[in-house]
C-alpha cells in the first residue's frame, strides 16, 4: 500500500469516511430487471480525491450500478447525486460536461485512426461540447497538444501514429483510459482497468492509476476484479452482494470483515498481504 493510501486509509479508520466534500452519491438506487432486481437499494457516498472500488462476484450488481450512475441506464428508484445535483434523468451524454466520465470494459476506439486522432476527437469533441464538422479545424492544435500531453501521461506516446487497431490489449486499455481523461472530469469511473492484462501489465496499470489520480488530482471509482490492485491502491472498498451493498471500508475493514469472507473473499484474510 502507497503511503498516500495508507494516510487515507488511516483517515478513514479514524472517521469512517475519507476527508473531503462528498462529489458523487446514490440513494436507494435500484434497477430492476423484470422479475430481477439487479440493484437493491444501494446507497454509495464518494468524497473528493478518493479513490473508491465497487467490488462483487458475477451478478452482483457492479455494472448495473455503473450504468446507472453515467445514465446508461435508468433507476427503477432512487437518485443519484454529483455535487448535489440530481442527474438521475439526465442524458448519458451530457455528465462528461458535468465532470463525470467514464472508461469502458469494452474498448470504444476508432479503430482505423492513430492512437492520436482518438485522443485528438475525444478532446475537440468536448471543447465544442458536440461532434461536429468544426472538429476538423477549429481549436484543433490546441487539441494535438493535449493529446500528446495525455499520451505521455499513459506512456502510449511511442505509438501516436498506430492505428488504435493495432495496438496491444494493455495498450488499448490505456488507450481507452486516454481518451476519457480528454473530458477533462472531475469524476473518473474506471470498468475493469485491468481485465484481460498479464499480471505484471496489471500491476503498471495499478501504479498508473494511482498516478492519474494524483497528477490529475482526479476522484477515482472503479470496478475491479483483480483484488491485489482493489487492496492496494482503495482508499475505501464497497462491496456488493446480490444487487445490494454488503459492506463499506478500508481495505484493511474489508479483508477482515466476516460478512465479506462468507459471501465473496474466501480467506482473503491468510492470502493477501496488505
Amino acid at each position: 500500500m502507497t503511503s498516500r493510501t495508507q494516510s487515507a486509509a488511516a483517515d478513514a479508520e479514524d472517521g469512517d469516511a475519507v476527508a473531503g466534500e462528498t462529489v458523487l452519491r446514490t440513494e436507494g438506487l435500484t434497477r430492476r430487471f423484470g422479475e430481477l432486481v439487479a440493484v437493491d437499494d444501494v446507497s454509495i457516498s464518494v468524497t473528493e480525491g478518493e479513490l473508491r472500488a465497487i467490488i462483487g462476484p458475477n451478478g452482483a450488481g457492479k455494472t448495473t450500478t455503473f450504468n446507472c450512475i453515467t445514465g446508461v441506464l435508468t433507476p427503477s428508484e432512487g437518485a443519484v447525486y454529483f455535487r448535489d445535483e440530481v442527474i438521475t434523468d439526465l442524458p448519458e451524454e451530457r455528465r462528461p460536461h458535468l465532470g463525470l466520465a467514464r472508461s469502458f470494459q469494452a474498448n470504444q476506439l476508432f479503430a482505423d485512426e492513430t492512437v492520436l486522432e482518438n485522443v485528438r476527437v475525444a478532446a475537440q469533441t468536448e471543447r465544442l461540447g458536440t461532434f461536429s464538422l468544426k472538429l476538423l479545424g477549429e481549436g484543433r492544435e490546441y487539441c494535438v497538444d493535449r493529446a500528446y500531453e495525455l499520451l505521455d501521461l499513459l506512456g502510449i506516446r511511442s505509438v501516436a501514429d498506430t492505428e488504435a487497431a493495432n495496438l496491444s490489449h494493455g495498450d488499448q486499455r490505456r488507450l481507452g483510459i486516454a481518451m476519457t481523461l480528454a473530458t477533462d472530469p472531475d469524476v473518473l469511473l474506471l470498468d475493469e482497468p485491468t481485465s484481460g492484462m498479464s499480471p505484471s501489465a496489471t500491476a503498471n496499470t495499478a501504479d498508473l492509476i494511482e498516478d492519474i489520480q494524483e497528477d490529475l488530482d482526479l476522484t477515482v471509482v472503479l470496478i475491479e476484479h483483480d483484488m491485489d490492485v482493489v487492496l492496494s491502491i482503495s482508499d475505501r472498498i464497497t462491496v456488493l452482494h446480490r444487487g445490494a451493498e454488503l459492506a463499506t471500508g478500508t481495505p484493511e475493514q474489508i479483508r477482515q470483515n466476516e460478512n465479506v469472507q462468507d459471501a465473496y473473499l474466501g480467506g482473503l484474510r491468510e492470502e493477501v498481504d496488505v
